[in-house]
């Protein structure tokens, strides 16, 4: 009986120590990879900026100076102010920070229940599978801007709707690629070795088949990360985000378009502020597919 406690505890913990030296290994590829390196800087410099706008502004966001009407770049607006006064530095941290809490929010909704439903419907197949899919397919004929214009003339226009209409968009494409990995793994020898053992699908599918499937999706995650900043962008842009006077990219951007010959810098650091975060999202999600490419990890 020790033989077999102390046999299986040496399993659990080489187990553990594999996924831990994966782990390591994938980050330090990541960090190692120039673009990799460049992209995670650019993100967190903008997500420390974000979570930490309070702390690294000196206006409130919606606070107006009676003489600051499109003042140029300055030491006490460093970005300028807007045609009603306000600290433009302020507003696009703040801008910043909803553009990232939507994106964050919703991809992470729409992720796991795409991952979830194509986990579920590659493992069954059969009529589960084709049912499901169909469903799927019916989804994806409809674009994803499309979808989310539909859902907020539905719900009405707010923050929580636009998260919404994005994690709905996000279910489709994570539940067909979750599903291609499925039909890929779930044949292989070693699932067919944790079902003799007597695994149930849950554990096979948790356990076995999601860490050998993982890896193209995070990199999706990354690259539908990028998606959800431009439909969060555009839906504000056309007034159906964040509310006046409460700030956005998209708000900024699209309120700026009407005063470019006044104020030059109006459009242009919320428009490079938004463009920073895609560029930086795409290099890292490129640098992520690299990390975790098991072709990478035998050649290290």
């Amino acid at each position: 009986m020790s033989t077999e406690f102390a046999r299986l505890t040496y399993k659990s913990r080489r187990e553990r120590l594999t996924r831990e030296s994966l782990f390591w290994g994938s980050l330090d590829r990541l960090v190692r990879n120039p673009q990799g390196f460049l992209g995670l800087t650019i993100l967190l410099v903008l997500v420390g900026a974000a979570v930490f706008a309070p702390a690294l502004t000196w206006h409130e966001p919606n606070a107006q100076d009676a003489t600051a009407r499109f003042l140029a770049p300055s030491w006490d607006h460093p970005l300028g102010t807007d045609e009603l006064r306000r600290d433009l530095y302020t507003r696009t941290l703040y801008g910043l920070r909803v553009s990232l809490a939507i994106s964050l929010v919703a991809v992470s909704i729409g992720a796991a229940f795409g991952i979830a439903i194509g986990f579920v419907s590659g493992y069954a197949g059969g009529w589960t599978d084709t049912i499901t899919m169909r469903l799927v397919d019916t989804l994806l004929a409809f674009p994803g801007l499309l979808s989310a214009l539909a859902i907020l003339t539905i719900l009405g226009p707010s923050l929580r709707n636009v998260a919404i209409s994005i994690a709905f968009f996000a279910v489709p494409s994570f539940a067909r690629l979750a599903r291609a990995q499925m039909l890929s793994e779930r044949n292989k020898d070693y699932v067919a070795s944790a079902r003799a053992l007597g695994a149930g699908p849950g554990r096979i599918i948790l356990r076995q088949i999601t860490p050998n499937a993982i890896a193209p999706l995070l990199t999706q995650v990354a690259l539908f990360m990028a998606s959800a900043v431009i439909v969060s962008a555009s839906l504000s842009f056309l007034g159906l985000g964040e509310r006046p006077p409460d700030p956005s990219l998209g708000g900024l951007i699209n309120t700026a378009k009407s005063n470019l010959q006044k104020a030059w810098w109006y459009a242009a650091f919320p428009g490079a502020a938004l463009a920073l975060l895609l560029l930086s999202l795409n290099l890292l999600a490129d640098a992520v597919n690299d990390a975790i490419d098991p072709y990478a990890r035998r050649r290290a």
